[in-house]
């Protein structure tokens, strides 16, 4: 898997160029850790829990400040919560988080593993563990007594992820969560000399109990900086769409799909997102502040091709560019642009069994929407044709009731539009067996 390019050179201060990309929010002692990255090597953390089989794109802004870190020359350290998962954190939930099996948190630890481990590639004694190795083994007692004793029950109910769960109920497990995020920056600290933790703002109370624990139990001064929530422009939660999460796993989300999402981000989001989620120099966003139209448009490709470069790669990258240029730039079949099959081979394909086709009283199109993944629900689908942004090929789709007919899928395939911003390539399944990236 190759690494995420680097068109900058390390900066002589991270915290410098952190805050200018805006990764900022909170930091525990701004002066101290300035002090501490600018004239030496700070071993530091961030944390991962696998509750799900792959990380999503809300996970870009700490995997990309751990990279940034990592290339200002600092260790960096990826916990992998295979431990925390089995409690669950609170943190932005209004209920108690679904309880996963061990076996599951393992398969999952298992997938993100791969895509953590790209962001801190630089680093040649980069660690990534698993905190099931220190956490599943405690002693409960032993742990109340030697590490719980610590900790203020006042304080930990002023925290903001429990004070939102207070007025729907938090559960006991969870009020554990803090103890274990603050022993697991205690471990690192024992271990491997680590100084700092990272995360989301969400993390701050649990951020702030390590860095109290470690000064209690080892008289050492550590830090902590935490990141803005990523939300988009209109409020909603970044990588959250009609049809689920927008995952960096290509087999959830393809590097067409990833790419699709990026292009198609609201125009306040452009240049923000250029500053966080891609290694794009600074001089070369601010040319983009005050874009309009085409310059706009520019813009988004230049985010929507970074930011897949830097999870899937160059070729990936190159790919999704030319396959949305296909799709999106020219005629309704493979090949009406130029582009070939080649570049549409890349868009996310549905294939299409001749008996399916056949069938009375035909392959309804609202159907072929939802199963596709181009609409949530048949009567998103009914919309989408009552709106008339539906298209297969040349054809405009009229009616709730059309149907797609063996003359729709010629041999060399065709493109199913759902409004101007997505589209699935149909296949005959002889041609292309199941259905792939729908």
């Amino acid at each position: 898997m190759s690494t995420p390019t680097q068109p900058n050179p390390p900066p002589a201060n991270v915290l410098t160029t952190l805050r200018a990309r805006g990764f900022v929010q909170q930091i525990s002692d701004e002066a101290g850790l300035g002090e501490r990255l600018g004239v030496g090597r700070v071993t530091f953390y961030c944390g991962f829990d696998p509750t799900a089989a792959s990380l999503h794109v809300g996970s870009l802004v700490p995997l990309m400040a751990m990279a940034w870190l990592t290339r200002g020359g600092h260790r960096p350290i990826a916990v992998l919560g295979g431990g925390t998962t089995m409690v669950g954190d609170p943190s932005g939930k209004t209920e108690l988080r679904p309880m996963l099996t061990q076996e599951s948190i393992q398969q999952n630890r298992a997938r993100i593993e791969p895509q953590v481990r790209r962001f801190v590639a630089d680093s040649p004694d980069a660690v990534v563990i698993d905190n099931a190795e220190w956490l599943l083994p405690l002693n409960y007692l032993e742990f109340l007594r030697d590490v719980g004793r610590h900790f203020s029950v006042n304080r930990m109910l002023a925290a903001e992820a429990y004070k939102l769960r207070l007025e729907k109920g938090l559960s006991f497990i969870e009020f554990n969560y803090q103890l274990l995020q603050a022993y697991d920056f205690l471990v690192l600290r024992d271990r491997y000399g680590c100084g700092l933790q990272i995360g989301g703002d969400d993390q701050w109370g649990n951020v702030v109990a390590g860095i109290d624990l470690i000064r209690r139990m080892r008289q050492t001064e550590t830090f902590g900086l935490t990141f803005p929530l990523l939300t988009t422009a209109s409020g909603a939660k970044m990588g959250k769409t009609a049809a689920g999460a927008v995952w960096l796993d290509p087999a959830l989300t393809s590097p067409f799909e990833l790419f699709q999402y990026f292009v198609n981000v609201d125009d306040r989001d452009v240049v923000r997102f250029l500053k966080l989620l891609t290694f794009e120099p600074l001089e070369t966003i601010a040319a983009f502040e005050a874009a309009e139209g085409a310059a706009l448009r520019d813009a988004k490709r230049l985010l929507a091709r970074s930011v897949t470069r830097v999870v899937h790669g160059e070729e990936a990258a190159e790919q999704a560019d030319a396959a949305a240029r296909a799709a999106f730039g020219g005629g309704g079949r493979p090949g009406d642009d130029g582009a070939g099959n080649g570049a549409h081979a890349s868009l996310p394909t549905v294939a299409i069994t001749s008996e399916r086709l056949a069938e009375a009283p035909g392959y309804k199109i609202v159907d072929l929407l939802a199963e596709s993944g181009l609409a949530p629900s048949k009567s998103a689908a009914r919309r989408l044709v009552e709106q008339g942004g539906v298209r297969v090929g040349d054809r405009k789709i009229t009616t709730i009731d059309d149907v797609l007919t063996p003359q729709d899928v010629p041999e060399a395939g065709t493109l199913l539009h759902a409004g101007k911003k997505h589209v699935r390539r149909l296949v005959r399944a002889s041609q292309s067996p199941g259905t792939v990236n729908s």
